[in-house]
This record gives C-alpha cells, sequence and structure tokens, in this order.
C-alpha cells in the first residue's frame, strides 16, 4: 500500500485503482460541483481492511481526521457504474458511522456487499465474471432536508427533459423505494413541465447512536410537494453541468442541506442497523485449525490459508446464503449458530467450526440450502477466487473436500 492509494476525492483520477464512483466524484471536486467533502480508498486498501490489517486501517483513519464526522461509506467497485451494468442497490452504502471506531467494520461490510451471493450471479450475467476490486468512497454524511435522484434525459422514453423525484431525508428512501416519491419534469431551458405529488409515509435519518431509522412523516407533508421552483431551477442546472463535465445521460444522486444543494453521485444511465455481534475470543487461524477441511496441513500453511479469509458478521435471523442463488463465497462459522433448510424444511444446525458454501462453488451452480442465523454469527469467508485456487494448489485440502462430499453422498443415499 503507498500513500497514492489514500487520497483526497479530487485525487482519485485512475479508474482502475478507484472505481468509477470516486473517479466521478473526484473530476465533479475538480470542476467544482458541490460535492461533500471525502476521501478515495484504493482496491489493495480496502481489501487490507477487510482482513483486518490494523496498520492499513490506521493510516485510513488518519486520512479521515480532515472530515466531519459522521460519514457515510460508499462502494466504488471497478465496473461498478459503467452504460452496460447497473450495480444500484446492490453495493453497499453505510450511512451514519459516527466515530472512527466504526470505519473499519463499514468498510468491511462494503467490501462484502460487492462479493455477496447477488452480485456475483449479476456479474455472471452481464458478463463482469472476474474478482471485484472494491474501492471505496467516504464522505461526511449531510443532515438533507430533502433529497432524491435525477435523470437528465427521461429514462422511461428517451425524452430530451429532466426528470427529479424526491422524497424528505435522506436520498436512500427513493432509492429503496420506501416511498411513492415527489415527481417533477423540467425542460431543458428550466421550463418547469410536471408537479407530481407522491405520498410520502416515512423518512430515513441519522441517529445520534449512529446508523439511520425511518420515521414516520407528518401527516401534512406526506403529500405536499417538498421541492420548490428555485430548487427544482438549481436541479436544472446541476443537471446541465453535469452533463457538460461527463456528457449525456446521467443518473444523479444529489440532496438539499441547511439550504445548499449537494452532488451525492453521478453515473451514466444504465440501459436495460443491528447491534454487531462482540468478536469471538479466539482468531481465524485457531478457528480454522479445527475444521476437518483443513486436518493434515502444518501450521505454517493454516496461518497462510487464514490470511486469505476476511471476516463477516451476521445478525440473528439474517439470511446468510439463499437457496437458488448463484454462490459467491465459502464460509467457516467462527461463533454463533446457524440454522440450514431445504425447500423450506428444517435440515440440521451449523456452529462453530462447521463450514458451507463449497458445492456450490466447486460446480458452479446454484446454493443447494438456505442458511439463517438463529443467533449473532460470526464467519471467516473466502470467495470464489481464492477458494478454488487454495483447493486446487492444496492436495490435502482437496482430499478432505472429496472425504466430507463422499460422506454427504452416502448420507444421502441413506436417506
Amino acid at each position: 500500500m503507498t500513500a497514492a492509494t489514500v487520497v483526497p476525492l479530487e485525487g482519485a483520477c485512475d479508474e482502475a485503482l478507484f472505481g468509477a464512483k470516486a473517479v466521478g466524484l473526484g473530476e465533479a471536486t475538480r470542476s467544482g460541483l458541490p460535492v461533500p467533502p471525502g476521501i478515495a480508498l484504493a482496491g489493495d486498501v480496502v481489501e487490507l481492511v477487510a482482513k483486518g490489517d490494523q496498520p492499513t486501517l490506521a493510516t485510513v483513519t488518519e486520512a479521515t481526521r480532515p472530515l466531519t464526522y459522521p460519514l457515510a461509506i460508499r462502494s466504488s467497485a471497478v465496473g461498478e457504474d459503467s452504460a452496460d451494468a447497473s450495480f444500484a442497490g446492490q453495493h453497499l452504502t453505510l450511512l451514519n458511522v459516527t466515530s472512527p471506531d466504526g470505519l473499519g467494520a463499514a468498510i468491511r461490510e462494503v467490501w462484502w456487499s460487492a462479493n455477496s451471493d447477488s452480485v456475483i450471479s449479476y456479474r455472471k450475467r452481464v458478463g463482469l465474471f472476474t474478482r471485484p476490486s472494491v474501492g471505496v468512497v467516504v464522505q461526511s454524511l449531510m443532515d438533507p432536508e430533502v433529497a432524491g435522484v435525477m435523470f437528465t434525459q427521461n429514462p422511461v422514453n428517451g425524452a430530451d427533459e429532466r426528470v427529479v423525484e424526491a422524497s424528505w431525508g435522506l436520498g436512500e428512501v427513493v432509492v429503496a423505494a420506501r416511498v411513492i416519491p415527489d415527481h417533477f419534469r423540467l425542460a431543458r431551458s428550466g421550463l418547469i413541465l410536471e408537479r407530481s405529488a407522491g405520498l410520502k409515509e416515512v423518512a430515513i435519518r441519522a441517529t445520534s447512536a449512529g446508523g439511520t431509522v425511518e420515521e414516520a412523516v407528518a401527516t401534512e407533508l406526506q403529500g405536499a410537494l417538498c421541492l420548490n421552483d428555485a430548487q427544482l431551477g438549481l436541479l436544472g442546472d446541476l443537471a446541465a453541468r453535469c452533463e457538460e463535465i461527463y456528457g449525456p445521460g446521467r443518473d444523479i444522486e444529489w440532496a438539499y442541506a441547511d439550504g445548499r444543494l449537494y452532488l451525492l453521485q453521478c453515473r451514466a444511465v444504465t440501459h436495460g442497523t443491528s447491534a454487531r455481534p462482540k468478536p469471538p475470543s479466539e482468531g481465524p487461524v485457531e478457528v480454522l485449525a479445527q475444521v476437518p477441511l483443513f486436518l493434515g496441513l502444518s501450521e505454517p500453511e493454516v496461518a497462510q490459508i487464514a490470511s486469505l479469509f476476511k471476516e463477516r458478521r451476521f445478525a440473528a435471523g439474517e439470511t446468510i446464503i439463499k437457496e437458488g442463488v448463484g454462490a459467491a463465497a465459502f464460509f467457516v462459522i467462527r461463533s454463533g449458530e446457524a440454522a440450514v433448510s431445504v425447500h423450506g424444511r428444517p435440515v440440521s444446525t451449523l456452529r462453530r467450526g462447521d463450514y458451507f458454501g463449497e458445492v456450490a462453488l466447486i460446480d458452479d451452480g446454484d446454493r443447494s440450502a438456505t442458511i439463517t442465523a438463529s443467533t449473532d454469527v460470526v464467519c471467516q469467508g473466502l470467495t470464489y477466487w481464492e477458494f478454488r485456487p487454495l483447493v486446487q494448489a492444496n492436495a490435502a485440502i482437496a482430499w478432505n473436500l472429496l472425504q466430507t462430499l463422499a460422506k454427504r453422498l452416502r448420507s444421502a443415499e441413506k436417506s
């Protein structure tokens, strides 16, 4: 890692390092657009933080010192915002990280979101089935009165007009379709062509304790337009400026905070919190050493393999993997319990040292079972791109894996 891989947003210029979102925001910052202050982390930095590398995390934490907390942590995976693929709603954005103590966990969660089953399945479908490089954007979080999205061309019929959707509070309520947003259409000249009030019953807002909460909107505001003509005029100006810089056909996320308009994201229009579990007392090396899959390996070999794994946490009740979905990762349970079900029927319980997810990675098929966290669960995970080379390069692991699969086959034949 070098200092050039942790930079202020205006220094993010290389898309192969930082991803399109970071580079786009960097260009916007250099062009004088109203972007909240932030930093960009290259993929190798995010990878190290996800692995738990403390010196790298310390470097990142130090780089956030000029920023005002709370922070927003956003993914910027390479290829994420291309014109031929849309990862909107798939890669994670974590809002309202209130102190440096939560920075490492938030970055790790964003890394995992780009390596989830659903995202890997999507990458296969759109021809991006390569190991993702996950950059991250860290920005001061705005506390907006109103926020939303804007298209510089009508995304439904391609008309040459601006389309704005808006709601109260953070824009995630619009992106996640939690409300019927207000709908506006603007001509390029700025003339307002349409104003349609939505039904905005809830708003997402930051909390003082960190994370976000969904709040009820006052009855008199639910059907009231949340943008006035002056604000729409500034959005029209922003659309024009973004097209000057990036070209036509832009998908823009924006927010009004303290009476000022901010640009949160600008990408090409595509075609087509609960409490975290406490960390277990033992580290990944100690856990992996007791997993049958790694029996017969020396301590240095186990330690080397453990360095490839990354921690992932699931709250009680959360689905870890879902039956019928394409596979992205292999997991070993470090603490907690998880329930296994097939076709909705309970099958077994997994506990510390149990592992799952290897079959779908071997045959490149879909998940054969659903696994749900019965308690808070901490796993050590290995992605598709690390699992296969590991098995191919290590005869002991391959043999242990064959024995495990043979036992399961015998068990299935007897049932």
